[in-house]
């Protein structure tokens, strides 16, 4: 199965993510995320971070968890490769994520993500497989 595929979206970036369950779903988001921001062949599971994360539903969860993972990015200079979602319900989430610390000489950053918007932000279960949209600010 597809992770994720690029969606067109005047001066944002945007992608349809795929999973055979809610769980799965998160985790390509995740995985997505980072793939844009860098090559993710370059960075290695090092180290390991507990992630919980709440929110009123599904959406608000899934902007809440890649926001979480952007901020570790921007204020700790941290990169993820790997995204396990432990257990999620349509509120909460708990993960582990993998990762290091951007190291200069080894990682490139590809593209730069401001944000997690919830401009055209869906959910949805289809025939068993779950799809989301997600738009980041650029």
């Amino acid at each position: 199965m597809t992770k994720y595929i690029l969606v067109d979206h005047t001066a944002d970036i945007g992608i349809d993510v795929f999973g055979s369950s809610l769980q799965e779903l998160f985790s390509h988001a995740a995985f997505a995320l980072f793939d844009i921001i860098t090559d993710l062949s370059r960075v290695e599971g090092k180290y390991e971070y507990k992630i919980s994360i709440s929110g009123i539903d599904k959406e608000q969860v899934l902007v809440n968890w890649l926001s979480e993972l952007l901020y570790l990015h921007d204020v700790k200079n941290l990169l993820f490769s790997n995204f396990y979602v432990v257990d999620i319900t349509d509120n909460q989430l708990n993960a582990v994520v993998r990762g290091e610390a951007f190291i200069e000489n080894k990682h490139v950053i590809k593209t730069e993500i401001k944000a997690v918007t919830y401009h055209n932000l869906s959910i949805i279960q289809e025939d068993h497989h779950w799809k989301a949209r997600v738009i980041f600010d650029l």
